[in-house]
């Protein structure tokens, strides 16, 4: 029998074997009586200020002898695995998967583990070349529009941080972070498996990238990179028949998964013009904020900040202020402890925000999303509507952003103390880790005045529960406005499109996901209908 011993509070230097004491005891038994005995997680609890701790799961099996009753109250058993799925006998031209990231690479390996070979395209390059787009883009805000921080094989998480957590609860959420773990070339990668929020770092998730891709093509997978899909073929039942490449090219199928990523506008364009069931969506719009990452720390680890073995503090922070009337939600988004701002446009003239951290941790400064919901309402207040109002509100903000910088990818910028003030003044700016630099400006000239009422009440909301966040040392960076999907491309229960037999919209940039994992599994989960149906 195999257990899972659940919430073991554990000092920060306390050694193992004192944990699986502890494991032991709870399970009734003497800790030589455990077998194969482990710690699967660790998440830091730094709710007590100044005494932070570990809270530990561990798994064990206990021999065919112990006793079975009623488990402890925080004890679970350990499902077997479960045996992987019989392949299935491929028909007809391979799946088309548009898009290499995180969604059209895991559909890819979902679709080979049923013995199913697919074409994988992507507009952007292989991951190792796509680094120095980024770079130069980095450097002085150089853009290659068909390969930078969104676009190419990884999608935008590749070289944005590798974050892996996430709310879902589906259970191939495990299998993601696994294949992660697996396909990582740097020593320890396996760390990730034990950390209650998975986190790469954009210095080793490329590699993880390119690893799984190169297991897909071993496979039969073909992957080509820097060509970009422009239109779907239909048959004349109006089905799904194959894709159009730039320049005019065919490759002819009668299933295509598309995963175009959060920044395919494009697509969204064409499917707008055609009327293939494109809905405009909700998300969230804001600014990136940015500490001293020694601040942070204080604030979150009190008297115990700088210890030995804490990590870098991250934070969660929402608020629901009332707006005009009514609710709007505002809340931090994807907290980089010790990262980097940087600059993630597709589109010449236009500037939006995001950041990054690399494994260790290790910048000097801290950043995050802060982010306030904007829906149908708000974009018709600007005169957008249809199913590209969300896309037209996005690049409204992003054209201001990049016009109020000075252009080159400078950000607008000013101390979040007078923006939470409502207050402009002169003066030089805090160290900031943007590269391409930064413009002092009045962010009140960006987006319309209910979001910016809503952040400025949710600081105060912010600042009562983390005493010092809105403080002269920080920075508002302008704008990030890419924190999902603007439209959702319609789908039935089969995770095929009603309106496109054969076409099966996938991962975040369709709106079916947000993140690297729940793409993944969006992905896995197209994978598994395609070949239900194929069986």
């Amino acid at each position: 029998m195999r257990l899972r011993v659940l919430d073991l509070p554990s000092g920060l230097d306390e050694p193992t074997s004192a944990v699986l004491a502890r494991a032991a005891e709870r399970l009734g038994v003497s800790p030589e009586r455990l077998g194969d005995a482990r710690i699967v997680r660790r998440t830091l609890d730094a709710r007590k200020k100044g005494h932070p701790r570990w809270i530990l799961a561990v798994e064990a099996s206990l021999p065919d002898d112990a006793r079975v009753g009623p488990l402890p109250r925080g004890v679970v058993p350990v499902e077997p695995a479960p045996l992987p799925p019989a392949p299935v006998r491929p028909r007809g031209a391979p799946p088309v998967i548009v898009g290499a990231g995180p969604a059209g690479l895991f559909a890819a390996l979902g679709l080979l583990e049923r013995g199913i070979p697919s074409i994988l395209v992507d507009r952007g390059k292989p991951v190792a070349p796509r680094r120095l787009d980024v770079a130069a883009l980095l450097r002085d805000g150089t853009l290659d529009a068909e390969s930078n921080f969104n676009f190419g094989e990884g999608g935008a998480g590749a070289y944005t941080d590798g974050k892996l957590g996430t709310r879902i609860g589906h259970p191939l959420v495990r299998n993601v972070v696994e294949t992660f773990a697996l396909h990582g070339r740097e020593k320890g990668l396996d760390r990730i498996l034990t950390e209650g929020k998975p986190h790469v770092g954009s210095d080793l998730l490329p590699a993880a990238v390119e690893g799984l891709r190169e297991r897909l093509t071993a496979g039969g997978v073909a992957a080509r990179f820097s060509t970009r899909v422009e239109d779907l073929l239909l048959d004349s039942r109006g089905r799904v028949a194959g894709v159009r490449l730039a320049g005019g090219a065919t490759i002819e199928t009668s299933r295509v998964i598309l995963a175009p990523g959060g920044s395919g506008r494009e697509i969204f364009e064409l499917f707008a013009r055609r009327g293939w069931g494109l809905q405009a969506k909700p998300f969230a719009a804001g600014f990136r904020v940015e500490h001293p990452q020694a601040l942070v720390d204080r604030i979150q680890y009190g008297a115990a900040a700088g210890r030995e073995g804490l990590p870098p503090a991250d934070y969660r922070l929402a608020e629901n202020p009332r707006v005009d009337g009514q609710k709007r939600g505002v809340w931090s988004f994807c907290m980089c402890p010790g990262g980097v701002i940087v600059p993630t446009p597709t589109e010449a003239g236009l500037l939006c925000t995001n950041g990054m951290s690399s494994s260790a941790r290790g910048g000097k400064r801290a950043n995050a999303g802060l982010v306030v919901a904007v829906g149908i309402e708000d974009f018709a207040r600007e005169g957008f509507e249809g199913p590209l109002a969300g896309l037209a509100w996005q690049r409204k903000w992003e054209q201001a952003a990049a016009s109020l910088g000075g252009g080159a990818c400078r950000a607008p910028a000013m101390r979040l103390s007078d923006f939470a003030a409502g207050r402009s003044r002169a003066g030089a700016l805090p160290a900031s880790s943007y590269r391409p630099g930064l413009t002092a400006a009045d962010l009140s000239a960006l987006f319309p005045e209910a979001v910016r009422a809503g952040l400025r009440a949710a600081l105060e909301g912010f600042e009562r529960k983390m005493r010092g966040f809105v403080t002269e040392e920080a920075l508002l960076v302008g704008v990030e406005t890419r924190t999902s999907s603007p439209v959702r491309i319609a789908r039935g229960p089969g995770l095929q499109s009603d309106a496109l037999p054969g076409l099966y919209p996938c991962g975040e940039g369709a709106g079916w996901a947000g993140g690297i994992v729940s793409s993944a599994v969006d992905g896995l989960r197209v994978a598994e209908a395609i070949a239900a149906e194929m069986g």
